[in-house]
């Protein structure tokens, strides 16, 4: 990661459409981030396992092994930000690739800009944090829950578990709003950090995968309360 007047990162994609690939790490490059492509899961695999990415660019319809099992796998090594790029236009298929822990999706066919875009908001929003002075609290703690910023670590006693940057991006914005209550587009505005063109489902789907990871650590925990009809806010109760 380079910081300087913008955020430049090292950026995996993986796409075994040639043309795509091309195209996605012309444009990427052009804006001064160092791109890495693979052409399939079993190569972007091999890949990960000797080399650090800041984000990763998921093609879902891979041959071997696809996107989504690549995705999975990934999740279980590394909270690293991953796009996936799917031409699947139902709504339940793009649900499961963010169940299994990507961060964002964009379908085909999509403006390489936009992509582009999406990459620049995602590396701000996950590193934007180091452009702080020093002095800059990175630690938020709601009872015996504590969250690390820098890491996207959330800690309760003597147990962890790895957030993505997202879910770390929502459990902040509540934790810093407790008598708040944000509507799901809310969410999408503050913790995406640009114009989304998601569904309400994308929010509830992140929201859910947090719930989880927070039951790991406590099973009693109901940190997060859901507004019917509305949105989320904090339990104060908890």
């Amino acid at each position: 990661m380079t910081i300087n007047q913008k955020i430049l990162g090292k950026v995996l994609v993986v796409e075994d459409d040639i043309n795509t690939r091309d195209l996605v790490q012309r444009y990427l490059e052009k804006d001064g981030h160092t791109v890495t492509t693979s052409v399939n899961g079993a190569d972007a695999l091999d890949i990960l396992s000797n080399t650090n990415f800041d984000i990763i660019i998921l093609d879902l319809m891979l041959p071997e092994i696809n996107g989504l099992e690549i995705c999975r796998i990934i999740r279980t090594k590394t909270n690293t930000p991953i796009v996936m790029v799917t031409a699947l236009v139902d709504e339940e298929d793009r649900l499961t690739g963010l169940e299994m822990g990507a961060d964002d999706y964009i379908t085909k066919p999509f403006s390489p800009r936009e992509l582009a875009a999406r990459v620049k908001a995602i590396l701000r929003r996950t590193f934007g944090e180091n452009l702080k002075s020093d002095d800059q609290e990175f630690q938020l703690k709601i009872g015996d829950l504590l969250l690390d910023l820098q890491q996207n670590i959330a800690f309760y006693k003597k147990s962890k578990v790895e957030l993505t940057p997202t879910e770390v991006r929502i459990l902040k914005l509540l934790i810093d709003n407790p008598q708040k209550i944000f509507t799901r587009d809310h969410l999408i505005t503050q913790a995406f950090g640009y114009d989304f063109d998601g569904f309400d489902r994308t929010v509830d789907t992140h929201v859910a995968n947090l719930r989880r990871k927070l039951e790991k650590l406590n099973p009693k925990t109901n940190l997060i309360k859901t507004v019917w009809g509305v949105g989320y806010r904090m339990n104060n109760n908890e």
